[in-house]
């Protein structure tokens, strides 16, 4: 299988802010046969690498991830600068909108993308950023002022800038390590001036078209048949003496009643339709945006464990066969991109696991904690945690920037594995990140100011039938929900959770983990 040798376009390269000494790195590895360590692949086979569309034409609009950047706003200001950055998120996705809605005017004009949609949404973004300035430094916080003006401006990426037209260089299935992908993500490529790509003059028959039933993807190259890509999955760290090697399963259910909603109480506290997708939940039945710590405690439970009221939440996935669901008029569903049949997966295994080096603490009630990256599209792959496979073949091959074709029999599987190791402290960090951290890939030991914790895994499998790829089009596609601007693309995908326990669970766990049970 021939190694595909085009680099990887990046993102715009930005100025960090002051206050923000480092950016958080996604951990390393693929996910073990264990589920132990966090990770990102890419694969060798070039199957299916068709473009999508004419290379020219611009896709989507890429905006640098503010919140990524802030890892340390004071806690007072966080609530307030949490609304800002959820405005900064729907200002993008309006702008997408109005990009996807001016093909026509595009054509016609070279310079009618960057006059009439980034120019503006950058003068909107300077705008909110000044005010999470004001936010900060109003509780005493310091801000680099000069560093996040840069963030306001925005580019514009053609299909070939993305994993549509393939531009993301396949290795080979090498694993990398989780850091920035050797340096190859946010590295000052191109786009680095913050200027906006002007868009090219184009065919007005011919409009930029990215696939799927919303025009904004997956796209043929989004897939790949899993029996063509090489095996990938790293063999698990040694166990070492001090390790723990029990597991503790919870079981709550695949959200057979359908409860959804398009908020994230983490990322974007007290706004509605702050994920601007929608989420199955299980576990903690009373999570929306406006929900607090005291109502998640006073909720029903999912979990067969009724101690166990803990926010089990993930984007839902849909088929793409032309058919539509409760919210193709709504925000969070059609109206933003994601349309499509909503499958309930056919099972859903929550478990924690120990760690091959040490004793697990138990978790801290109300920890926060999201893996993955819903904008990998746009912020590259450095914290990527999306693992695509098909049954049979978890222990084999996951797939991260593809989604898997799975052969006759075989059911495609979304695997997770969260970070394992915690602050000692904090419940959450401004950034959702800086708070816990994945442990070291090949020896599972921390990182230096971090304790090992329970690692939650899921794994959810669902009967989708294969999609076909025939002349660069693909049929009865499937896809994760996400950010419109995101394309649909599989890296994005992503889990959330919030540790809620009564009647000492959070200690059963540790100890049923410590001292090797299964429970």
């Amino acid at each position: 299988m021939g190694r595909n040798n085009r680099k990887r376009r990046t993102p715009l390269a930005t100025k960090a802010i002051a206050a923000s000494a480092a950016l958080a790195l996604g951990g390393g590895g693929l996910i073990w046969a264990n589920f132990y360590a966090s990770a990102h692949e890419s694969n060798n086979s070039g199957q299916n690498q068709t473009k999508a569309a004419n290379a020219s034409s611009v896709a989507t609009i890429s905006c640098p991830d503010v919140g990524q950047k802030l890892t340390n706003v004071p806690q007072a200001a966080r609530n307030g600068v949490a609304k800002e950055l959820a405005l900064l998120d729907k200002q993008i996705t309006e702008a997408y909108a109005r990009l996807a809605s001016t093909r026509q005017a595009q054509a016609g004009d070279a310079n009618f993308v960057q006059n009439a949609i980034v120019g503006p949404l950058k003068e909107k973004r300077t705008a909110t950023l000044n005010r999470i300035r004001i936010d900060i430094q109003r509780v005493g916080g310091q801000v680099d002022a000069a560093g996040l003006s840069a963030l306001a401006a925005c580019t514009t990426q053609t299909a070939n800038q993305t994993t549509a037209g393939g531009g993301r260089g396949n290795n080979n299935g090498q694993n990398n390590n989780g850091q920035n992908n050797g340096g190859q993500n946010n590295n000052g490529g191109q786009n680095n001036g913050g200027q906006a790509t002007a868009a090219p003059s184009a065919s007005a028959s011919a409009p930029a078209n990215i696939g799927g039933q919303a025009g904004n993807g997956p796209v043929a190259a989004d897939f790949v048949d899993i029996t063509k890509v090489a095996n990938n999955v790293l063999a698990k760290p040694q166990q070492q003496r001090a390790g723990s090697t029990g597991t503790f399963t919870a079981k709550c259910g695949v959200n057979a009643n359908k409860n959804h909603n398009t908020d994230n109480v983490i990322v974007a506290p007290g706004v509605a339709n702050g994920a601007h997708h929608l989420h199955d939940y299980v576990g903690n039945q009373k999570v929306n945006a406006f929900s607090t710590n005291d109502s998640m405690a006073a909720a029903p439970t999912s979990c067969q464990n009724q101690s166990d009221l803990s926010s089990y939440y993930w984007p839902v996935v849909r088929i793409q066969d032309g058919t539509q669901d409760f919210d193709q008029n709504a925000d969070g569903g059609g109206k933003e991109g994601n349309v499509g049949k909503i499958l309930t997966a056919q099972s859903a295994e929550i478990k924690y696991v120990g760690s091959p080096a040490s004793k697990v603490t138990a978790m801290p009630q109300f920890l926060r904690i999201i893996t993955g990256d819903a904008k990998t599209t746009t912020n590259g792959l450095a914290n990527a945690n999306a693992h695509w496979s098909c049954t049979g073949f978890e222990n084999k091959v996951q797939l991260t920037e593809q989604y898997p074709i799975c052969p006759r029999g075989s059911n495609v599987v979304r695997l997770f594995a969260f970070q394992s190791c915690w602050d000692g402290t904090n419940i959450d960090s401004a950034n959702h990140r800086t708070h816990v951290a994945f442990a070291d890939k090949a020896s599972g030991v921390c990182p230096p100011g971090f304790k090992a914790i329970p690692q939650l895994t899921m794994k959810l499998v669902y009967k989708i039938n294969p999609p076909v790829v025939q002349n660069g089009q693909v049929k009865n596609a499937y896809a994760v929900d996400g950010f419109p601007e995101q394309l649909h693309k599989a890296a994005t995908d992503h889990d959330d959770f919030i540790a809620v326990y009564k009647n000492n669970l959070a200690n059963k766990i540790a100890n049923c983990i410590n001292r090797g049970q299964k429970c």
